[in-house]
This record gives structure tokens, C-alpha cells and sequence, in this order.
């Protein structure tokens, strides 16, 4: 799989300077936590669960998570979980479902695809990265059991409450389930709980999740955020015309989080971006926060009032914020998040030609040197662990030709 693996090639290489690179479920963890992109839940009761999979994979989706918790009801963990096993089977024994919306996809006529593929075919849809989000240790080992010969599909399992005393009850059943599995499973902890919160508790939550955490490190893939469950500690939601980082609760606690566990110094983890609510349109209050002329330039004024309209606009500011505090990827919950969250994550060609510059062998000593762009100053030994990010999410997300902004990424993502 890759990113942007879904549109035409011949677009790709219109877009990209440097393509994303090709990765599968065994490559090294590295790789996989800046490959995540946007996340994309969805609750293990879904009927027809495999088709879904393969649909979202068809439309760009590298990784998901099969929600047992928070998703559905207590009364439905049972079937959530009976449904898993058997959408596993059907997902790794019957080939490409056609689509849910009466042979279409994305809104065009299979016979327009068709025509579209036999002349520039995309890559195959294949199969996301898949995680379990379970709700206790004994679900983790029990599912793996269950799961057969088909757990070869699975990733890993979504921790939710994440604390040092919870976490390890959950760890020590991933390695059980390992065993039992034959092969790595990987374990995405989710930071939600109230003690991580709370200023009189979070200094020691966060150095107990940081102790544990590095015991398992080669079992942790990555850590999310659960910034509802933020909100909800103080009867908080945030508006479409909100970010996270606006709600200054929450944000101070991702500050924290960062401080601690997304260090640069190789103690750190990936850290994902919170989930966004939204995706309806809704009475706005404030204006809009996406300027005109970026979609002007690209002529792509009708894209940018879609994207107002579907309340888009925020999620393109937190996503960027996002990466300015140190976050890489993003919790969806909502098929159209996707896409901006990807075309966000590539890397521009000014980005990365700072980033050469800065890790050429010759710079070693340190330095300051002007951009290539002639716009800004690159100090090479405080710029370097950025370069050294920047050329990893290169790999993973690609890096843009000098001329191509997100505008061109998201039209081309959107109409893939």
C-alpha cells in the first residue's frame, strides 16, 4: 500500500516531485507510525464490515480501527465481537466486494471507472492496517484466538483509559496474544484518562505512561489522544469554528503530552492528532478560516465552498495545527476527513529542500545557511531532529512539485 496509492498514476506523477513510498503491515514500526495518516473508526458491529474495508482502502484509507468501546453500546460487545471474527474470514477469503452505493464509488459510474482504470489503473485496493479497539486485557488474547488464521490481517489493538496501572494489564496480554498470533501485533494506547487531565495528577500519569511505554517500546506504535474524553471531564464541546487548541483545557494537556513522550531525543513517540467531530453542515458563527486566494490560484473556488459548507475549514486549521505542536496523523471518524488530513501531511518541495540542505554530510559541523528558497535561515544543528522528521513524513506522504499546493493534492485526492 501507499498513500495516494488510489488516484491514476499519471496524476501522481503530476503532483509529486517524489511519490509516497510502497509499505505493508511488516514493515519496521518506524515507518508504520508516520504512515498512519488519518485513522479512520469504525464500529465493530458494522454489517458488512469487510466490503466497508475494502471500499475505504479503495479511497485511500491506510489504517483503521474496529471500535468495540466507546462506538457501541454494552449490550452489543458480543455481537461487536462475533461480527469481527466473521468479517475477518469473509475479508480474508472472498475477493473485492463492488461497492455499497449500487455500483458506484465516490459518486461516478463503475462504467466511468472502469473506462478510467483500463486506461491508467490505480493500485489495488488490498488491505488497510487494522486495529482492534478493545475494551478490556481479556478481549485481546480471547480475539486472538478467535481470529484464527486470519489475525494475519491484524495490526494490532487500541488501548483506551491508557495509565501506567491499566496500561500494564493490557501490554502483557499484546505479548500473550503474540504468541498465540505467531507474529507482532502492535499496540496504540489512547491518553483520555481524567488523571492525565487533571494538573494536580498529570505530572505523575504522564511519567508513569512514559515508564511503561518504554518498557513495551518496541510493542507501541503510537499514542492517540482521546480529546473528547477531555472535553467531557468539564462539559466542554467544541464548535466546527473551534480547534482543539483553542480550548485551552485540552490544549495544555497536549502541550504536556508533547513535552513528555514526543521528544526528539529518541525517548519520544509518534503522537496522533485528535479526533474532529464534525462533518455536517451547521449554522456558522464566525467567518471562514480558509483565505480565497490559494483556491483561486488552483481555480478551485467550488472545492473551497464545499469544504466551508461541510465545515472542512476548521478541520484544515487544527490538521495544521496539529503538526505545529508535534502531532503526525489524525483520529477520523468520518470518511471525508481523510483525504485533507493526507493532503496536509505532504511534504512540500521548499520543506524538503530545507531538509536536504540541512542533513547534507558537509553540514555536520553546524552552521547557519540562507534557504534555497532565499526567504528564511536554516541553523543546522537546531533544525536538524525537523529535517530529520520532515524526510520521514517525505517517505511516507511524498513531497509536492515546486508548483503543486494542497489545493491540487485535496482536488486530486477527493476526485481518485
Amino acid at each position: 500500500m501507499r498513500h495516494f496509492g488510489h488516484i491514476p498514476s499519471t496524476v501522481r506523477s503530476g503532483l509529486f516531485h517524489r511519490e509516497p513510498v510502497e509499505f505493508t503491515a511488516d514493515s519496521p514500526a518506524g515507518t508504520l507510525a508516520v504512515a498512519l495518516g488519518a485513522t479512520l473508526y469504525s464500529p465493530a458491529t458494522r454489517p458488512r464490515l469487510a466490503d466497508a474495508i475494502r471500499k475505504q482502502a479503495a479511497r485511500g484509507v491506510v489504517s483503521m480501527v474496529l471500535c468495540l468501546e466507546d462506538s457501541i453500546g454494552d449490550e452489543d460487545v458480543q455481537a461487536g465481537e462475533a461480527n469481527l471474527v466473521q468479517e475477518f474470514r469473509r475479508l480474508a477469503t472472498e475477493a473485492p466486494a463492488g461497492t455499497e452505493d449500487g455500483g458506484t464509488a465516490g459518486g461516478r459510474p463503475a462504467e466511468d471507472q472502469a473506462e478510467d482504470q483500463a486506461e491508467d489503473p490505480g493500485e489495488g485496493p488490498g488491505v488497510p492496517l487494522l486495529f482492534i479497539r478493545v475494551r478490556d486485557p481479556r478481549q485481546i488474547t480471547d480475539l486472538t484466538t478467535r481470529l484464527g488464521d486470519t489475525v494475519r490481517l491484524l495490526s494490532g489493538f487500541v488501548l483506551p483509559k491508557f495509565t501506567e496501572a491499566r496500561g500494564a494489564a493490557f501490554l502483557e496480554a499484546l505479548a500473550r496474544a503474540e504468541h498465540i498470533a505467531g507474529r507482532r501485533l502492535y499496540a496504540m494506547p489512547v491518553l483520555e484518562s481524567p488523571e492525565l487531565l487533571h494538573l494536580e495528577t498529570r505530572a505523575e500519569t504522564l511519567a508513569g505512561i512514559a515508564a511503561i511505554t518504554d518498557k513495551y517500546r518496541d510493542r507501541v506504535l503510537a499514542l492517540r489522544l482521546g480529546v473528547t474524553d477531555f472535553c467531557s471531564a468539564y462539559g466542554l464541546r467544541r464548535s466546527p469554528d473551534m480547534t482543539a487548541y483553542d480550548v485551552k483545557v485540552v490544549a495544555h494537556v497536549i502541550a504536556d503530552v508533547v513535552n513528555v513522550l514526543g521528544r526528539a531525543d529518541g525517548t519520544g513517540f509518534t503522537i496522533t492528532g485528535p479526533v474532529w467531530e464534525y462533518f455536517r453542515p451547521g449554522e456558522r458563527m464566525f467567518k471562514p478560516q480558509l483565505r480565497r486566494s490559494p483556491f483561486l490560484e488552483g481555480r478551485a473556488e467550488d472545492l473551497r465552498t464545499a469544504l466551508i459548507e461541510h465545515d472542512m475549514d476548521g478541520l484544515l486549521r487544527e490538521i495544521e495545527l496539529d503538526r505545529a505542536n508535534g502531532l503526525l496523523g489524525k483520529t477520523c471518524i468520518h470518511p471525508t476527513h481523510v483525504v485533507p488530513v493526507h493532503a496536509l501531511s505532504v511534504v512540500s518541495h521548499e520543506e524538503w529542500s530545507d531538509a536536504q540542505d540541512i542533513l547534507r554530510p558537509e553540514r555536520d559541523g553546524g552552521g547557519v545557511l540562507r534557504s534555497a528558497y532565499t526567504n528564511k535561515m536554516n541553523e543546522v544543528k537546531p533544525h536538524r531532529a525537523w529535517a530529520e522528521r520532515t524526510l520521514l513524513r517525505a517517505d511516507a506522504f511524498g513531497v509536492a512539485r515546486e508548483d503543486v499546493g494542497f489545493v491540487e493534492l485535496l482536488t486530486a485526492g477527493l476526485a481518485g
